[in-house]
């Protein structure tokens, strides 16, 4: 393989091991972050859930809303289908009907034989299925011409509302009556659609009348599916109902709807829809009607609410159960994994402080020290401000374990430990165990006048504690303490500090203990 290939290759792979290397990062501080903070991932988690919840039942809700809508459409699709199913029917009566007004009004078709008038007053429109009969009533009230022959004789129906519509309103036009029992077929119900006969002088000379069976509205009716607990009807604009689906009871008051609330909403309106509860059943239903053209019959279709939704919910069950369920589940496992972290994170505070402290005095142990000594040297170099240190050693501290045991040094020990931990009480100075009877103590800010004042009073403390010590000139247990004094804006050391500190102590041992030195200046001892 050519040379550039081979150097194309290697160039890729140290750019994947880059890209592997930063993210392998990134994951770490993302954890680290999450260590830092566990109850951040119980909430991050609960958020996510609770969020992934919302949206589900959001979706859900908009599918109810949408299955309202398409139930509607649904709805308003049926009742346009009615209308003009009905519309076309009325449509071809009153055109019969005007054939048979306008040949009662001519004198030559009333002259023809009473067989040849028949054919010409009543067209094939009248002999439509649900056309109950076609008659031609006189000023009294009275058949004169039928198209199919009944009992009538001495009959007035003058007492009907079509002819007493007819008599007081000369420009009626077409008039479709209200249910009626029919006299002539056995007390069927019929519906009349009807027009004024004239005379020549436009005085009232009687009415021509179909009677529409309202079988015909049922078997319409009957074609239409509207789930178990829907209803589709046909109504006036007064309220009567004329033919419904489920049929009603007997009951008069069933029929009248007319003080029902929200029948106001359909008399008053051309069309439109709405979602009310049945004053007839009680069932909640959509609403979606229609007013049939050129008539006073309104067409409703009205589907169940919870049979337009029955699907919605079956599927809502399921899907909402298996959010909470999953979305619960989410939740806790986010929260155990918080408690997990959180335990986690006690535990690692707790090593890293048992790895920083000393076991028998609890100070700083060495590693401490220089961690914390790092830190205050910076701060110490940001605000241009002295440091000091102060190295101690416990005077003749080896012939005291010789003389007194090991485990009376370390009662020592702790002792002296506690007096320098409750001299040194402000909250940046760095009390540590160096090693053995060695201590350090810094103190940021302090500059060497104030550095010597606080080792001659921790001095004082200690042999005010007064430990036997019959190997020491005073016979009870001392120091010495070596002082140095910096300034990290001009020095970048900071072990230089406590070389120096320790070549003081150094000379305090040497010019016969019990004494602090700072720095090649000797302090006035204890004796």
């Amino acid at each position: 393989m050519p040379p550039r290939f081979n150097a194309v290759r290697k160039t890729g792979r140290v750019v994947s091991r880059r890209l592997m290397r930063r993210n392998s990062t990134a994951a770490m501080r993302f954890a680290e972050a999450f260590s830092r903070h566990p109850v951040l991932a119980g909430l991050i988690g609960t958020a996510i859930a609770i969020s992934m919840a919302v949206l589900s039942f959001a979706a859900l809700w908009q599918g109810r809303a949408q299955a309202l809508q398409n139930a509607h459409a649904a709805s308003a699709n049926l009742v346009a289908t009615l209308s003009a199913d009905i519309a076309r029917n009325v449509e071809s009566s009153d055109l019969s009907l005007r054939t048979i007004v306008s040949g009662v009004q001519d004198p030559q078709v009333m002259a023809l034989s009473p067989e040849l008038r028949k054919l010409v007053l009543f067209d094939g429109a009248t002999a439509m299925r649900y056309v109950g009969g076609a008659f031609v009533m006189n000023r009294e009230g009275r058949i004169v011409v039928e198209r199919d022959p009944s009992e009538h004789t001495d009959m007035l129906f003058n007492d009907r509302d079509y002819f007493k519509v007819h008599v007081a309103h000369p420009d009626a036009g077409l008039y479709i009556s209200g249910p009626y029992a029919s006299r002539l077929r056995k007390g069927a119900t019929s519906l009349a659609m009807s027009r004024r006969i004239n005379a020549p002088d436009g005085s009232f000379a009687g009415v021509a009348v179909i009677a529409l069976n309202t079988e015909y509205f049922r078997s319409l009716l009957e074609r239409v599916n509207v789930g178990a607990s829907g209803s589709v009807f046909i109504v006036q604009q007064d309220g009567e109902m004329i033919a419904r689906k489920p049929a009603l009871t007997s009951d008069a008051t069933a029929a009248y709807v007319a003080k029902s609330p929200s029948f106001s909403a359909m008399k008053d309106t051309n069309s439109g829809s709405y979602i009310s509860r049945s004053p007839l059943d009680g069932v909640r239903r959509l609403y979606t009607f229609q007013h049939v053209p050129g008539t006073h019959l309104i067409a409703a279709v009205a589907p169940a609410e919870d049979d337009v939704l029955a699907s919605w919910r079956q599927r809502s069950i399921v899907i909402g159960g298996l959010t909470l369920t999953f979305g619960g589940c989410f939740i806790v496992i986010s929260w155990l994994l918080a408690i997990s972290l959180r335990s986690r994170a006690i535990a690692q505070e707790k090593l890293q402080r048992l790895a920083g402290t000393d076991s028998l005095t609890g100070l700083c142990n060495r590693r401490a020290l220089d961690r914390r000594l790092d830190e205050e040297w910076r701060r110490a170099r940001r605000a241009d401000q002295p440091i000091s240190a102060l190295f101690i050693d416990v005077d003749y501290f080896k012939l005291y374990n010789d003389t007194y045991g090991h485990m009376m040094g370390d009662d020592a020990l702790i002792a002296v430990a506690d007096c320098i931990s409750n001299s040194a009480r402000r909250p940046g100075d760095i009390v540590a165990r160096y090693g053995g009877e060695e201590f350090v103590i810094v103190l940021p800010g302090a500059a060497a006048s104030g550095a010597v004042t606080f080792a001659e009073r921790l001095r004082e403390s200690v042999e005010a504690l007064a430990i036997a010590n019959s190997e020491a000139s005073k016979g009870v247990l001392t120091i010495s303490i070596g002082c140095a004094t910096a300034s990290p804006r001009q020095s970048d050391d900071a072990l230089r500090l406590l070389n120096s500190a320790d070549a003081a102590l150094y000379l305090a041992k040497r010019a016969g203990r019990n004494r602090a030195i700072h720095e090649g200046s000797v302090a006035s001892d204890g004796a």
